[in-house]
């Protein structure tokens, strides 16, 4: 019997109490799938503003198709707006990737304008959306006014990538320095509806480009005997 103890039963010692986990905010997603989440949203939005156009999407929408709550999208972005410019900067960061890479295949203006029109096609039939996107986008940004305001780099961008290319063409002796302008207008012209006329048809998206690629070649048009 131990002593003090009136009931004649001894006291068992108490195991200690377990330490109260440190509480987590709530809402706030793991470190590790934010990433994954983050380029979840970017693909559902890039579909839906291809699609529906920036007015039609919403953010509870987006939520959904990503499997989020629609509060749960604000730790990834603080507006619709932020998604879009996202979804802009990811497109043009993945089509000017390929084509930098095509047009280092080629050391001559014509083979690596040809070598952009083929990842051009690559790139639409692996996943039509990024070119939607882009024409999709070019409109919304005439019809939305803050999206007009809100700078990004995607004109600049292209511009900037076959000027580049023209002025090859003219120090390689293929292009007339006097056509530089009129050869620069046409090819922008041409990758402008590549994306807004025909990427959603990949048939016609390879007439485009296979035209396209005969008329530079002189093969396409005939003068009359």
């Amino acid at each position: 019997m131990a002593r003090g103890d009136k009931s004649g039963k001894s006291k068992l010692k108490e195991k200690p109490k377990p330490k109260a986990k440190a509480k987590t905010k709530l809402g706030r997603p793991p470190a590790s799938s934010s990433a994954e989440t983050r380029g979840r949203i970017i693909d559902v939005a890039r579909r839906s503003f291809a699609e529906l156009g920036y007015e039609a999407t919403t953010n509870r929408s987006l939520a959904t198709e990503a499997g989020i709550t629609t509060g749960a999208i604000y730790h990834y972005f603080e507006s619709k707006l932020d998604i879009f410019i996202a979804v802009e900067n990811e497109v043009q960061r993945r089509v000017y990737l390929r084509f930098g890479a095509a047009e280092r295949s080629a050391d001559t203006f014509i083979g690596k304008l040809e070598a952009v029109l083929e990842t051009a096609h690559e790139l639409n039939r692996e996943d039509a959306t990024l070119a939607q996107f882009l024409g999709a986008s070019r409109i919304d940004r005439m019809r939305v006014p803050e999206l007009a305001a809100a700078h990004t780099e995607m004109s600049a961008q292209r511009v900037d990538f076959f000027d580049d290319m023209v002025a090859f063409g003219v120090s390689t002796g293929e292009i007339d320095p006097a056509d530089q302008a009129t050869v620069s207008a046409m090819i922008h012209t041409m990758t402008v509806g590549l994306t807004d006329a025909v990427s959603n048809n990949l048939v016609a998206h390879r007439n485009a480009i296979d035209g396209f690629k005969a008329l530079l070649e002189g093969k396409l048009l005939h003068r009359p005997k």
